[in-house]
């Protein structure tokens, strides 16, 4: 065979990798999300410059998925849980806090936070943005909404935001939707039993009382189950206490495991002031508030859990590896295992290079799993990067790109908030291939997540930045998922628990171990309900202080690392 045929072979063969590659890429279907969910999130209209959604609301409406969210300056939609664009409307009041929404007759109600009178609005055709007022003088005025519509055709509202008064739930008229009858209190805080309702990032306070807010009803199998938030929007502890009923109105009683949604630790904590729904497979999630909480008290991202009840009919939200890429079913699922791709954390305190540090903002802040702080560049200009080194060859699945709005001008909706860059791999640091060329990017992905179609083999991760839409290259995660070479780490068996005086409140220790990125602690009020998942990394010790005094508590611990988790398998008994 002469040189040119071979040359023109080679080509030819080049060609159709490179045709084959890129049609993967473009038919690709992404199957997999993780929380932060990557949101338009609107800058706020005051100083500083944030993004902010909160307090969210979700449901379903012929088969489609509608999420409305606090000073968005629209509502969301979707049609498959992954992808969402925006719906703009001057009919709402989206100015206004905690909306909430609920479908009936055929039709979307809505109202928000507002003293009285309250307006109510409802649609047939959300996509448009149209709405009409449907109740002009709704006569409570209150803040964080909730209407549910029960089996029977009968419409509730629940109510109520403060540390002082309780709750509140009152039936309404579905004609007029003005209340019937007279608000009946649901509940109230405890923080002398319920260590989830102290205030502070890890519950330590016992003198202030908390903010108790954020009801949402969710009925199943014949019991009503009332979710609350608390103690406060602002810390890693907010989460979703539970009481359940036999009736809309109570008497409540507190569920053996409340809280129900819990995630003080992670890359973004909490998991509070949420709505439960189902998709159109029958399966239940739960769409909850994430805290940031450092420019301002009210900075805030929303994150998506999958929700069971169990064969006791008692709801759990699993939050256990809750920023990790999760799978979004096209069936029904009865476990949270059916979900998670086993693709694992391989950029946790890894090495980093960058083309430059703002002071105060090094590189090793892109890699610590902690979104409350920053990786800053000098400036925002094209060609700014930064890259990890996994220090060995690994399968990458996925890339988490989580940005931060550091020295930001923006307010509002404004055009051209958008991010390009480059993203890129290798496996020694000089070649490097394409895994996102986003150059030309025109949409707005404040925690653009990138799921690979092939997977990759690389040792090197770069990102490079094109365009920031104001302020720095910053960035509060860039995370790594997939599988490196290994075995997955030994079982702990030296699980240590004390519990203190305040029975809210227990110790936990175990010996370190080697090749371990982290640890999840399981615990429940049943040995085969360990329902709650604390996550702890980098350390051989936890206390935690979200427990009900008056309950007997086992737990067990998982080990994780970039190869695989490890189960627990003993179940010690704290009594």
């Amino acid at each position: 065979m002469n040189i040119i045929i071979r040359r023109s072979l080679l080509l030819v063969a080049f060609f159709a990798l490179s045709a084959t590659a890129f049609a993967q890429n473009k038919t690709h279907k992404q199957t997999t999300v993780a929380n932060p969910v990557n949101l338009s999130y609107r800058f706020m209209l005051d100083t500083p410059s944030r993004r902010e959604a909160a307090d969210p609301t979700m449901i379903n409406f012929k088969g489609e998925y509608y999420l409305f969210a606090s000073k968005s300056g629209g509502y969301f939609h979707s049609k498959d849980m992954i992808h969402w664009d925006l719906i703009t409307t001057n009919d709402l009041p989206l100015e206004d806090y905690a909306p909430t929404a609920v479908v009936m007759n055929g039709a979307i109600y809505f109202m928000a936070s507002h003293g009285a009178p309250v307006k109510i609005y409802k649609t047939t055709d959300p996509k448009s943005g149209k709405w009409e007022v449907a109740n002009a003088n709704f006569p409570i005025g209150m803040i964080d909404p909730d209407l549910f519509l029960d089996d029977d055709g009968r419409l509730y509202f629940y109510y109520g935001c403060s540390n002082v008064n309780p709750l509140y739930v009152v039936e309404l008229d579905t004609k007029t939707l003005n209340p019937i009858g007279k608000p009946v209190a649901t509940l109230n805080s405890h923080i002398d039993i319920y260590g989830w309702e102290r205030k502070g990032d890890y519950n330590t306070n016992l003198v202030d009382h908390p903010w108790i807010e954020g009801s949402w009803m969710t009925k199943h199998n014949g019991k009503y189950y009332l979710q609350y938030a608390g103690p406060g929007t602002e810390f890693k502890s907010y989460s979703d206490g539970l009481y359940v009923a036999d009736h809309p109105l109570g008497p409540f009683t507190v569920a053996k495991n409340s809280p129900v949604s819990y995630k003080p630790e992670g890359f973004a904590a909490s998991a509070g002031h949420s709505a439960t729904f189902k998709d159109n497979y029958g399966n239940y999630w739960h769409v909850s508030t994430m805290t940031i909480s450092k420019k301002h008290m009210f900075e805030r991202r929303l994150g998506i859990f999958p929700t069971f009840f169990d064969k006791d009919d008692v709801m759990s939200v699993y939050t256990g590896f809750g920023d990790f890429p999760y799978k979004i079913p096209t069936k029904k699922i009865n476990s949270p295992q059916e979900l998670f791709p086993g693709w694992m954390l391989l950029s946790y305190k890894k090495p980093v290079q960058a083309s430059s540090e703002l002071a105060g903002h090094p590189k090793e802040l892109a890699v610590n799993e902690n979104i409350r702080t920053f990786w800053s560049a000098k400036t925002g200009d094209k060609g700014e990067w930064i890259s990890i080194d996994l220090q060995k060859p690994s399968t990458v699945n996925a890339v988490q790109i989580n940005y931060y709005e550091n020295d930001t001008k923006l307010f509002g909706r404004m055009p051209n908030i958008y991010y390009q860059y480059l993203l890129e791999y290798s496996t020694d640091n000089k070649t490097w291939k394409t895994l996102a060329d986003k150059r030309n990017n025109k949409t707005d992905v404040p925690h653009d997540y990138v799921e690979l179609a092939t997977p990759v083999k690389a040792r090197y991760i770069r990102l490079t930045n094109y365009k920031m839409p104001s302020g720095t290259f910053a960035l509060a995660g860039l995370r790594v998922f997939g599988k490196a070479p290994g075995a997955a780490p030994a079982v702990v068996n030296n699980l240590d628990i004390k519990r203190q005086t305040d029975r809210c409140i227990v110790n936990l220790t175990w010996a370190k171990q080697p090749g371990v990125t982290g640890f999840n602690i399981r615990y429940g009020t049943d040995k085969n309900k360990l329902y709650h998942t604390y996550q702890v990394l980098g350390d051989d010790k936890l206390t935690i202080r979200s427990l009900n005094a008056e309950q007997k508590y086992y737990f067990t611990i998982d080990t994780f690392n970039e190869s695989g988790v490890t189960k627990g398998t003993k179940i010690v008994e704290v009594n």
